[in-house]
């Protein structure tokens, strides 16, 4: 009997996974292995209903800022990189570089600020989330951004 790995990587070769239903989207499972089952059933209607946990919404609060304050720096990096291309004084530049790096490392801070908080708010350390570093950040939009 041929490898099942095999096959499934022939599949995706062959594009027969493209098309399917839901491609991108999170599984829709309702099992939280971390729920009370006593729990569940005020947990099911709280999210039918489109409620949530405190903590859930300000985790998903911090993810969407940080995405925010990266996609911020980022453009300030590429008009970076045109204006030393288009050989724009580099002082200013430079200049504008480093105000937006202060920027991003404010809400870097804030963000911290929020996660330790978080931190002490979520239910297991299982779903606690390390502090960003600002260092890590740059150095990863810098280096892949060219």
């Amino acid at each position: 009997m041929p490898d099942i790995e095999e096959q499934i990587r022939k599949a995706i070769e062959e594009g027969k996974f493209d098309d399917l239903a839901g491609k991108g989207k999170p599984l829709p499972i309702d099992d939280n292995p971390y729920l009370d089952p006593e729990w569940w059933v005020a947990h099911h209607v709280l999210k039918s209903s489109g409620y949530t946990l405190p903590w859930i919404e300000k985790r998903q609060k911090i993810f969407d800022q940080l995405d925010e304050a990266r996609r911020a720096l980022r453009r300030t990096w590429v008009w970076r990189q045109q204006a030393l291309d288009e050989n724009r004084p580099l002082e200013i530049v430079h200049g504008q570089w480093q105000r937006a790096q202060a920027v991003f490392a404010g809400q870097i801070q804030a963000l911290n600020k929020e996660i330790f908080n978080l931190n002490l708010e979520v239910p297991s350390e299982h779903f606690q989330l390390p502090q960003i570093s600002l260092e890590r950040e740059i150095e990863a939009l810098t280096r892949g951004a060219g």
